[in-house]
């Protein structure tokens, strides 16, 4: 593992302090206080930050983020885009498990495919980029496990309405999400997805009755069809930027490498996750 320069993380801490209290100024000696520098080390930060234009160095001697900082992150602001970042983790997941893995965004209560990888075998999968459908149940899972107040806000104005079961099975699926960090969807006995087919007449589906269910137990060894596995991505407010959905798997899994297939989506979600919000999500309490 590569270790990180004493100095860069120093500069890191300087930026981010000033950064973390905006509207302030600080003197050498509160960034010496603050920080735990030593003043010596802390006057040749801050000098060589002022150098370059990070810090600007006001006429009663405090210290403030500088011009050139600024422009950095207005061109950071501008060009900002996760899904620049989570691509390569898409084309990943897609070869190596041979699926699509797409990025599907909430925009009201409506799924919206705005990217995706597809294994080689895929480069025929019917549903087109760009598609947008009406979120399910299934699908609120991963968008809602983090917040159940969203999610009963959301069963209160949505058309479907859940039978018993289904509820238990979404409150299921929430807790699932919020322990394991994403949730599998098996095809129901008898169903079988196309995997391949024209774009132009894919239909997304309106039922409240679609043809899938979400897992929440495996046993290791046993078979299971699955149709999709979803996580969610976090924004820097902790809600759900949008969600990484693994679907067209051409042979039943066992449970081990179901699991398997989870965690390793789960962990690309939390480095993009990282990339937006600059940290991994904090855990949940279950709050239905």
């Amino acid at each position: 593992m590569s270790r990180s320069s004493p100095g860069v993380l120093r500069v890191a801490a300087i930026l981010n302090f000033i950064a973390d209290h905006p509207g302030q100024a600080f003197a050498l000696t509160d960034l010496v206080r603050a920080l735990k520098l030593s003043r010596a080390t802390c006057h040749a930060l801050l000098t060589g930050l002022v150098d370059v234009g990070y810090l600007y160095r006001t006429s009663d001697k405090t210290y403030v983020l500088g011009p050139a900082l600024v422009a950095v992150g207005r061109t950071a602001a501008e060009h900002f885009s996760p899904l620049q970042i989570a691509q390569p983790e898409m084309r990943k997941l897609a070869d190596e498990f041979d699926v699509v893995c797409g990025a599907y965004f909430l925009e009201g209560d409506t799924m919206h495919l705005r990217d995706r990888a597809a294994s080689a075998s895929h480069v025929g999968y019917p549903v087109p980029l760009g598609t947008q459908m009406k979120l399910h149940w299934t699908q609120a899972i991963a968008f809602f496990a983090r917040s159940p107040r969203d999610a009963g806000a959301w069963l209160e104005r949505s058309s479907h309405r859940l039978n018993a079961e289904q509820v238990g099975l979404m409150q299921g699926g929430m807790e699932f999400v919020r322990e394991h960090g994403f949730i599998p969807h098996l095809r129901k006995p008898g169903v079988n997805f196309p995997l391949t087919g024209s774009p132009a007449n894919f239909i997304p589906p309106e039922d409240n009755d679609i043809p899938i269910t979400p897992q929440l137990d495996f046993a290791d060894d046993a078979a299971y069809p699955l149709a999709a596995i979803l996580a969610p991505i976090f924004d820097h407010k902790e809600k759900v930027a949008f969600s990484l959905v693994m679907a067209g798997f051409r042979t039943a899994l066992t449970g081990q490498q179901a699991m398997l297939a989870g965690r390793q989506l789960k962990e690309a979600c939390e480095r993009i996750s990282a990339f937006i919000s600059g940290k991994m999500p904090e855990p949940v309490e279950s709050a239905w």
